[in-house]
């Protein structure tokens, strides 16, 4: 089944975190409200600034490790956040 997406929080502090949720728009609300990972409890807000897929579940979780090791392109995607 094909329905995980990959997606980059990032906050005020451009501070990134990379996650896999079937609902991302659940699950970045979950972030904010400290009930996320533990990583991003009281770092908040956070926002989405990067979704990929619908993805199986096996492939969200290998491009999600990639993409946690990907320097250029998440220092890419947070210059394009900030203009």
């Amino acid at each position: 089944m094909s329905n995980w997406f990959v997606y980059l929080l990032l906050n005020e502090k451009l501070i990134s975190y990379t996650g896999i949720a079937v609902d991302v728009d659940e699950r970045l609300r979950r972030h904010n409200a400290g009930q996320g990972a533990k990583f991003t409890r009281g770092r908040g807000p956070w926002r989405v600034i990067y979704t990929e897929g619908p993805l199986s579940h096996g492939d969200a979780l290998r491009r999600e490790a990639a993409l946690r090791t990907d320097r250029r392109f998440k220092n890419s995607l947070k210059t394009e956040a900030m203009k």
